[in-house]
């Protein structure tokens, strides 16, 4: 209900808060005054102004409004890190390789109910705890590169939660609040993908969507979409258990609509089959080594594995067993012997190359002068040998290349494993191979929103990922790729094909199932029929801008919450 207009505000600090996570309530905190009656001359306020909550709140409810202030007992402090832990637990579930992707909005809805109503500062460090109950086990594939670098990654990802869940404790005094903090949950996952050190963007909640009802959602507003309904669903569950209006049919609306924004994309149109497909030979050789040292102390070991699988596709294609490939695609690293500088490399990959008979796209780490390289996913002929190349645009730091190099370099042994810094690449992965133009993304770029969509605006169709994903078999991080590229699939209305060192390669259907997949650690081939689509999706077309739209919201609506917050302190400074 609106508050009476002839009272004064709580007072932060002296009434007491609401227990918003256990759901119990006293009039003032222990040893508090009293609230003041107000001055019957004084003016009476506006109601948008004496009403700060955005719901007509029963006060009388053990959910009812309020001012947060400092009156907090020690069981609402403990109802607060239970639910900050089990949400951050909970949404863990949603990654693979669990897959329980309902998990999602359910961990994000606890969360919200350890931030809600709490003071800034307090819901900074929830945040930062369930961001870090999430993100340790999601990044556990990390701890092969060592646990230092796993928990200074986690310690630093966490404050991008951290600072959201501050700016969340304002816009809950807002109406529409879970809208509002869905944009908010965007604009983090914006400012994680970009910094620092060219950012992270692995554990976004949208690539916890491979394959569920939010996953339409892609192709309407890529990634960034999806995170945004997955968490809008969770903020309106939280709603409906933490809010309680007066009228039980007001009561119902959050919860209808939070199973309503899943639901609707099965009305959602599909792009349909284009009547076009071209056969993909893919190929995984697996490699020697494990951990730090995947390609093995024996040069070549990795070059002869992937060139004796394409051979072994191509007798399965003679013997019937297979359908004759148009092209054929090697991972990343598929060759561990620069094909420029060494004649041995050349002749091996030639060679089996002309032995499958079709254009085959190899991965090499190439040499760039004398102190550089360049991750390069490079188009074989059988005819003319190589030709057409794509670098990799987004660099691993410190797998790949050094940041801060002088400092690294001489705090960090580690870091000299790196060895010759990469140079990223300047052009999409657009190249012709066979019949058609593949879009080529490699490896830890497929996380990357702006590499995908350059791709394939660059007419690339199928995608082609690339990986060497050898270095950490068995975690967790080959099945969260696969996720990504199912995602994407979906995103831009492409099939997307995966060769991996070691796995899991694969084939995404446009609709982002996958047909095919290979285990781990194995040799591995096949040949898949792939659809050939090139019709864009209003994802494709439209890019970033759902994306700034719904940060330029989250934005103004911080803007407002604390333009009241300054009104109603101004009010009460002068009414003491």
């Amino acid at each position: 209900m609106v508050q009476d207009k002839t009272s004064l505000p709580p007072v932060p600090g002296r009434d007491a808060a609401p227990d918003a996570a256990s759901g119990t309530a006293s009039g003032t905190a222990s040893g508090a005054e009293p609230s003041r009656p107000a001055d019957p001359a004084a003016p009476a306020e506006d109601a948008s102004d004496a009403a700060p909550e955005p719901e007509a709140v029963d006060e009388t409810s053990p959910k009812g409004g309020g001012v947060p202030g400092k009156g907090e007992g020690r069981w609402v402090l403990a109802a607060r890190l239970v639910a900050a832990i089990a949400g951050g637990a909970l949404l863990y579930t949603a990654f693979p390789p669990l897959d329980w992707w309902l998990c999602a909005p359910l961990g994000i809805g606890l969360i919200i109910g350890s931030l809600y109503r709490a003071r800034p500062r307090r819901a900074a460090w929830l945040g930062y705890l369930a961001a870090a109950v999430f993100l340790f086990p999601t990044l556990a594939w990390v701890r092969t590169i060592g646990d230092d670098v796993w928990l200074m990654l986690v310690a630093t990802e966490s404050v991008f939660y951290a600072v959201m869940a501050a700016l969340a404790a304002l816009v809950f005094r807002l109406r529409l609040w879970p809208l509002w903090f869905g944009t908010l949950w965007v604009a983090m996952e914006w400012a994680r993908s970009l910094v620092p050190i060219g950012g992270f963007p692995w554990a976004r909640v949208a690539f916890s969507q491979g394959e569920s009802l939010f996953t339409p959602y892609a192709a309407l507003g890529g990634a960034p979409l999806v995170s945004f309904a997955v968490t809008l669903s969770g903020a309106l569950l939280a709603h409906a258990v933490l809010v309680r209006p007066s009228t039980a049919l007001r009561r119902a609306v959050p919860a209808a609509l939070a199973l309503a924004v899943p639901v609707l994309t099965l009305a959602l149109p599909r792009p349909g089959d284009e009547g076009r497909s071209v056969n993909v030979g893919i190929v995984q050789g697996n490699v020697p080594g494990r951990g730090m040292n995947p390609l093995g102390d024996e040069p070549a070991v990795v070059l002869r594995n992937h060139a004796e699988e394409t051979k072994r596709l191509a007798d399965a294609v003679r013997a019937g067993r297979l359908p004759k490939p148009d092209l054929v695609v090697l991972p990343e690293n598929s060759t561990d012997i620069d094909p420029y500088t060494s004649a041995f490399a050349r002749g091996v990959i030639d060679e089996s190359v002309k032995y499958v008979g079709v254009p085959t796209l190899v991965g090499a780490v190439v040499a760039i002068g004398e102190e550089q390289r360049a991750t390069r996913s490079l188009v074989w002929d059988p005819a003319t040998g190589p030709g057409a190349y794509y670098d990799k645009q987004h660099l691993v730091p410190f797998g790949e290349y050094t940041p801060f190099k002088e400092i690294v370099l001489a705090l960090w042994e580690r870091a000299n494993l790196v060895g010759r810094q990469s140079v990223p690449g300047t052009k999409p992965g657009d190249l012709k191979l066979g019949p058609v133009t593949i879009g080529a993304v490699n490896c830890y770029e497929v996380a990357y929103d702006d590499t995908v969509r350059g791709t394939v605006r660059a007419g690339g169709t199928p995608l082609v990922v690339q990986t060497n994903n050898a270095s950490y078999a068995l975690s967790n991080l080959p099945p969260q790729q696969l996720a990504m590229s199912k995602l994407r699939a979906v995103e831009h209305n492409r099939a997307v094909v995966t060769a991996a060192t070691t796995g899991i390669s694969a084939f995404v259907t446009p609709d982002g199932k996958v047909s095919w997949q290979t285990r781990e650690l194995v040799p591995d081939m096949n040949v898949v029929t792939v659809p050939v689509r090139t019709q864009e999706t209003i994802a494709t077309k439209v890019g970033e801008l759902p994306e700034w739209a719904l940060m330029v919201m989250g934005a103004a609506a911080v803007g407002v919450a604390v333009r009241r917050g300054r009104r109603r302190g101004d009010r009460m400074g002068n009414d003491s």
